[in-house]
This record gives structure tokens, C-alpha cells and sequence, in this order.
């Protein structure tokens, strides 16, 4: 048991590592540090790394520079690095080389054993390399200190089976396995009568949950068990993969009153060439069959997507084909991404990679068209009472209020600082391209 010892751990990447930081937060505060937000001050620096985006990368690499000095005026500061950069042998042989003041690495199918590795390296005051190539049987029971105190992240699955063309993902994740459903619920129970009001069901593609256990579960199913769980009052999931994405599971969404209506469903291209190519499994038509279908049974849903700009080959008219689904799903908001090239994967060795001058030119008319079309999903909210899980403080103003809707949207309005954590309902009086802004309000 350490005493006194203070930890910051710095996070990159998805949601999945957002949540692997609060799992050894939960380790870390079990052993008896604490956490604080400078680095002077900290005992043991823990940076937890993505591979998907190159900018990501090499922040990474930069960040760590800055720690050498930091390590030679506290001989004692132990710094790690862990996540999905370090799955790949590659990257763990730069770091070995030119950043020797590491002293933990490890990956991410081993986040249990921060506590083991932390004492070896005290122990020997050696470098630490632990990295699992595979991710073995699922470890249960691991604490986690989480980011709020009424909502939360809980993993339903790890890893993923898909291998789309340009995804480091399966390769640094692993294959996938599912949670046992009774973990789940255990899970949900607790954060339940911990007060927690919203949980987020995080997995690499939910609509695959359950194909690894012995006894059948589907993602839909197991939607139906947490709704019956009171205390709970919100469900969210992501991701989700359109090739999975079920009429059952649409009629769960339908009908649980608690999940949101909100889905997030990548496309990443709109040209069946280039999806084959990325091995999306799926075609343009299904997509927007599959929207159809949704937007039929839950007709308030807010649909928000993952596209990629310049993948490998995409000619001018693929692309205009990715702006032709935009435009006829009108989503409400998109994650874009300028393809980058991850080795190890199959698109990296391709040919008629995109010029950066074409990437970014049709990285902005994506950008021009999805902005009209957010303004537009947000205009329908001018004078309607929404429900707001109130999230916090706006930086600059601690009388200004901002949450989410139940179908994600940002709102902004005037309160008690005391909300924070409670669900209140808010009137819209002023509709922006990326928020919404209101007064509160007893109306229903």
C-alpha cells in the first residue's frame, strides 16, 4: 500500500480508453494514491495511447519528450505508458530506444495487473515491458474511479472481428469477447444504487454482443434486461455496425422507454467500390434501407455517423457519392476523419493513395455540407420542453448550465450550479448550428 503517492494519467482515443483510464484510476486510489492534474506534482504519470489516428501518435511521442526532464529532477517519478500503441512491437521498440526513462509498458488486454507491474519495477527499478498479444479470458471485479458521479461507461464487450481494411482496431483490441450477461447486470445494479442516472454501453460493435457465449444473448435481449433495472433512467450504446444492426434491435430501441433516441452508426463512404474495399460488408442501399427502417419505428431518433475522407482510390465521383448519403440521411452530426494510413493494415500498402491537397479539399465540402444540415436538426427544438441531464459549468460562467438531450444534442442554459447530476426539464428558445440554448422550466 503506497502513502501519499500522487497519479495523473493522460488519455488519447475512444470512449474504451476513457474508461480503461477510470479502471486504473479505481487501482490506483485502491493502493492509496491520488490523483491530481500537474505533472510537477505527480509521483507516477500513466499515458494511455491510441493507434488509430496518426495525430494522436505523435502527440504521444511529444508529450513523453517533455517527461525527460521531468524524470531527471525526480529520479522517482515512475512514468508509463500503456493502450493501443503499445500492442504494436514496432512502436515498444521506439520507445525502448529513445525513450528509456519509461519505466512501465504494457497493453491493453492487461490494465488488471497495474499493481503487480508498479511493484516489480519498485522492486528491480527496471524497465517494465508486459504486453499480451491476445486478451485471454475477460477479468472481472477490476474497481474504477469514474469521471462523474452520475454517469457512466460500461464495457459489454471487448475487441473486434470485423478487420475493416483501414481499422488497427482488431489488431491492437483482439478478437471478440462478450461480457456474461449477469456481470453486466451486476454492474448496472450497482451503478444503479450508487445513484447513477445514464450509462453508455461501450463496445467495439455492440450489435455483436453475445456471439461468444456459451448460451446465446443478443444485443437486443440484453437492451430489454437493463431497461427493467430501476434507478436507471437513461440507456446509451455505441458502436454500432450497420452490417449487424437488426430489426430486433430497432424494436428494442423502440420499445425501452429508457434508451435514448439516439444512434450512432458509422458509413465511413457512400461509393459500394470503395466500401468493399475498406471490407465494410455492406452496401450503400442497405445503409439507408437500414436508416429507413429506423427512422420509421423511432421517428424522433437522432442519427449522428463516422465518415472518412480520401481513403485509398476514392475518384471524385465516390466522393460525391459520400455526399449524396448526407444529404439524403440529414444527419445531425458527423465525426470526420482525413484517412490516415496505419501500418500493419491492408489499406496502408495500397496504391493511388489520395494527395493531401484533394483530401483536405474534400474534407471541407463534406464539412460545408454537413453544417446546414446539424442547423437545420436543430432548428425542430425552437420552443420545445427537452429533458437535460445537467453535465457541468460552462468554463466561463458558472451561472451558465450545459447538458445533453436525450438525443445528444448540447444545451446551454441559466441555473443553480447544484443541478449538476439532475435531470431538469428546459425550454428552447435559441437554436445554433452545434448547441441549443434555453431557460428552465416546470412545463412538461
Amino acid at each position: 500500500m503506497e502513502n501519499n503517492k500522487k497519479y495523473m494519467i493522460e488519455t488519447w482515443g475512444c470512449q474504451m480508453n476513457e474508461h480503461d483510464s477510470e479502471k486504473m484510476s479505481g487501482m490506483l486510489e485502491t493502493m492509496g494514491y491520488s490523483k491530481v492534474e500537474d505533472r510537477e506534482k505527480s509521483d507516477l504519470i500513466i499515458y494511455n495511447t491510441c493507434l488509430v489516428r496518426e495525430n494522436a501518435e505523435l502527440k504521444v511521442y511529444g508529450n513523453l519528450g517533455e517527461l525527460k526532464s521531468l524524470k531527471r529532477k525526480n529520479p522517482d517519478l515512475i512514468i508509463g505508458i500503456c493502450g493501443c500503441m503499445m500492442q504494436k512491437k514496432e512502436v515498444r521498440d521506439v520507445i525502448k530506444e529513445k525513450y528509456g526513462f519509461v519505466d512501465l509498458i504494457f497493453g491493453t488486454h492487461n490494465l488488471h495487473k497495474l499493481p503487480e507491474l508498479i511493484a516489480n519495477h519498485n522492486q528491480t527499478s527496471k524497465m517494465i515491458v508486459d504486453v499480451w498479444e491476445e486478451g485471454g479470458k475477460i477479468v472481472e471485479g477490476v474497481p474504477a474511479k469514474r469521471k462523474h458521479d452520475f454517469k457512466a461507461f460500461i464495457n459489454i464487450m471487448y475487441g473486434c472481428n470485423n478487420f475493416c481494411s483501414y481499422c488497427i482496431v482488431p489488431y491492437t483490441r483482439g478478437r471478440e469477447r462478450s461480457r456474461d450477461p449477469e456481470d453486466i447486470l451486476n454492474e448496472v445494479f450497482k451503478l444503479a444504487k450508487e445513484g447513477y442516472k445514464e450509462i453508455t454501453l461501450l463496445g467495439q460493435n455492440v450489435n455483436s454482443y453475445g456471439k461468444t457465449l456459451e448460451s446465446k444473448l443478443s444485443f437486443a435481449q440484453l437492451l430489454r434486461m437493463i431497461n427493467e433495472v430501476d434507478g436507471i433512467e437513461r440507456i446509451r450504446f455505441m458502436t454500432s455496425h450497420p452490417k449487424d444492426l437488426s430489426e430486433e434491435l430497432i424494436y428494442a430501441m423502440r420499445d425501452c422507454n429508457k434508451v435514448c433516441e439516439h444512434l450512432h452508426i458509422p458509413f465511413q463512404a457512400g461509393s459500394n467500390r470503395v466500401l468493399k474495399i475498406m471490407n465494410r460488408k455492406y452496401t450503400k442501399e442497405k445503409y439507408l434501407e437500414l436508416i429507413g427502417k429506423i427512422k420509421k419505428e423511432i421517428p424522433n431518433i437522432s442519427l449522428t455517423t463516422d465518415i472518412i475522407v480520401g481513403f485509398p482510390g476514392e475518384t471524385e465521383e465516390d466522393f460525391e457519392e459520400t455526399l449524396n448519403v448526407v444529404k439524403e440521411v440529414g444527419f445531425d452530426s458527423a465525426f470526420t476523419f482525413l484517412y490516415s494510413k496505419r501500418e500493419g493494415t491492408p489499406a496502408a500498402k495500397m496504391e493511388n493513395q489520395i494527395p493531401d491537397n484533394i483530401k483536405h479539399e474534400r474534407f471541407q465540402r463534406l464539412l460545408d455540407t454537413l453544417k446546414p444540415l446539424s442547423h437545420k436538426s436543430n432548428e425542430k427544438y425552437n420552443g420545445e420542453v427537452v429533458e437535460v441531464l445537467v453535465e457541468g459549468t460552462s468554463k466561463t460562467d458558472d451561472t451558465v448550465l450545459s447538458g445533453r438531450t436525450r438525443t445528444n444534442k448540447l444545451v446551454h442554459f441559466k441555473g443553480d450550479k447544484g443541478l449538476r447530476g439532475q435531470l431538469v426539464n428546459v425550454k428552447i428558445t435559441t437554436t445554433k448550428t452545434w448547441t441549443l440554448e434555453g431557460i428552465l422550466t416546470y412545463e412538461e
